[in-house]
């Protein structure tokens, strides 16, 4: 569905302005990689597992005892650290080696090193999400991987389908909420059906903050290309919404880090 309303225009970035954004990347490149060393030296070796079915069988054969077996397991305080250490690397590069590029893709009102780094890091998260409240199967990992990284090369298509002064091409941006939205439905389904079935009440309550707080940021994500390409007050400068994205990338990553940190790493 194109849309007659034509996109933000970009003002001129001044230099100023680019050296500003470059200094902003600079310090949160500097603090994700001091919060992921804290993260990563301070915790235990707790692990958790990925597991698989065993098929003894045509379909539909029933699950017998032994069937479900763990297919591997991964130390959870090493890899809540990576997506701190992703970040950090995404935004060293910008300031540093890949400032060039960074500055050419603000000025053409886009950011593709940024989708290239929340492919990566958002589907980290999701994925840590997803086994932290009891999806560990394999293949639906899998699945939430896939689906996660397509709704991140959306919101790349939507930046590069979308020059400044274009009519916007709102298809993208649809599409990649839906993609966006299935990983959510899949987990919450789980703990729907975990606290169904459980005698105790099922997961810890810490869970369900996790759930909730990362589910709002995911979603805040959206709201601020939406506010972009309807050229909403100050979003409508494309460095505005830039720096909004740095901050929320801070603030999510940090918030799911240090909640799974503080109610599962520790002790």
């Amino acid at each position: 569905m194109a849309s007659t309303q034509a996109s933000p225009v970009v003002p001129a970035v001044s230099d100023e302005r680019i050296d500003r954004l470059r200094r902003f990347n600079l310090i949160m490149g500097l603090v994700h990689l001091a919060s992921g060393l804290v993260m990563w030296l301070s915790s235990n070796d707790f692990e958790l597992q990925v597991s698989s079915f065993t098929l003894n069988g045509p379909p539909g054969t029933p699950l017998a005892d032994g069937e479900l077996f763990e297919a591997l397991s991964f130390p959870l305080g090493f890899w809540t650290a990576m997506f701190l250490f992703l970040s950090a690397v995404a935004h060293l590069f910008v300031a540093t080696i890949g400032f060039d590029l960074y500055r050419s893709e603000l000025r053409a009102g886009r950011n593709r090193i940024r989708w290239v780094e929340y492919s990566l890091s958002a589907t980290l998260m999701v994925v840590l999400i997803a086994v932290v409240t009891g999806v560990t199967d394999t293949a639906a990992l899998i699945a939430i991987i896939g689906v996660n990284i397509s709704m991140i090369l959306f919101g790349w298509l939507m930046e590069t389908v979308n020059p400044p002064g274009s009519p916007v091409y709102w298809s993208p941006f649809w599409f990649g909420c839906i993609a966006g939205a299935t990983p959510w439905i899949a987990i919450a389904t789980s703990v729907a059906l975990s606290v169904s079935e459980a005698d105790d009440g099922g997961p810890p309550g810490f869970v369900y903050g996790i759930l909730v707080t990362i589910f709002v940021m995911f979603n805040t994500f959206a709201i601020v290309q939406w506010l972009q390409y309807r050229g909403r007050g100050r979003f409508s400068d494309y460095a505005v919404g830039e720096s909004v994205y740095i901050w929320l990338s801070l603030i999510a990553k940090s918030l799911l880090a240090w909640q799974i940190w503080g109610n599962t790493l520790i002790g």
